[in-house]
């Protein structure tokens, strides 16, 4: 995997006190947005975010600075293929789930301690597989609006859409065509991770196709592992805002149910909290994390 970019090259600033550059594992490079804690506050622990489909490590952007005040390191990345992170354009192969689970370990071993993991939406899906896979790198889990299985009818056609716009056009042309359906939802004020259009598009145009046509079939096609998961031995979190249209938050409710998971639901926000508002979710989240001890008892 080719190097990505680091924050003197790229377009994509960390937020204040963060610091951008290529993590190296044993399966590649990874571009990361890695934030200390608060200067003066005690380190509680470490925390691997992971975002969805189509999204990328800045999605967490508003996330870093009150994790830092809590005690909280907070690595965010960017996954195979997306944004800064490389991977191949037209081969779909790197990208079956498995693998990207393996690379979710590979940078677990590469931070080198217990970590607290948060996936948002397909970023959860893939944590999951990760967290299956072996637990032991992980403190807690937290899926952030990530159902059980696979994503609803309505989603699906919006992929199915994406499917066939990339099966005809180039990214640059898909992009006039996302445009030309109204603004991008990321482009929403100060609260929003991006303010920037020029940025998305440029996040857009990262992201290799195969990246997104595979991972668009597994959110059209995961299989219900709730029991499989509840049967790992680790605190879970599932949290997500008060309206979803990616996986009902009824679906949501019945997953912490099984899971035995603590549950937030942030108050006025729908399927990205971390962008609708950053600071419940970080609030909900530091809470969390501050219940469970910093190493897992199950290593």
């Amino acid at each position: 995997m080719t190097r990505p970019t680091d924050s003197t090259s790229s377009p994509f600033p960390p937020p204040p006190g963060a610091r951008a550059y290529p993590l190296r594992t044993a399966r590649g490079d990874f571009a990361v947005v890695d934030s200390p804690v608060a200067a003066g506050v005690e380190q509680r622990g470490v925390a691997l975010l992971l975002p969805g489909f189509t999204g990328s490590k800045e999605d967490f952007h508003q996330l870093h600075e009150p994790l830092a005040a809590r005690g909280y390191r907070t690595v965010a990345v960017d996954g195979r293929g997306q944004n800064e992170s490389e991977g191949p354009a037209e081969d779909e192969s790197p990208y079956a789930r498995v693998e990207l689970a393996r690379d979710v370990l590979a940078q677990a071993a590469a931070l080198g301690t217990p970590l607290h993991l948060v996936g948002h939406s397909l970023g959860g899906q893939i944590a999951r597989a990760a967290v299956l896979v072996d637990h032991s790198p992980f403190v807690s889990f937290t899926l952030v609006s990530s159902g059980p299985a696979e994503i609803s009818e309505s989603q699906k056609q919006r992929v199915k859409l994406l499917h066939d716009a990339l099966a005809v056009m180039t990214m640059p042309e898909v992009w006039g065509a996302i445009l030309a359906m109204g603004p991008p939802e990321e482009v929403g004020g100060p609260a929003r991770g991006f303010g920037d259009l020029e940025q998305l598009r440029l996040r857009w145009l990262n992201h290799k196709p195969a990246q997104l046509l595979a991972t668009g079939r597994q959110l059209c096609t995961e299989p219900n592992r709730v029991a499989e998961l509840a049967a790992v031995p680790l605190p879970f979190h599932v949290l997500s805002g008060e309206r979803d249209d990616t996986w009902p938050v009824t679906l949501l409710d019945d997953m912490g149910v099984r899971l035995r998971a603590h549950r937030t639901v942030v108050a006025g926000a729908e399927h990205s909290p971390n962008l609708d508002r950053p600071l419940p979710t970080a609030d909900a989240l530091a809470g969390f994390w501050d219940r469970h001890p910093r190493q897992n008892p199950y290593r």
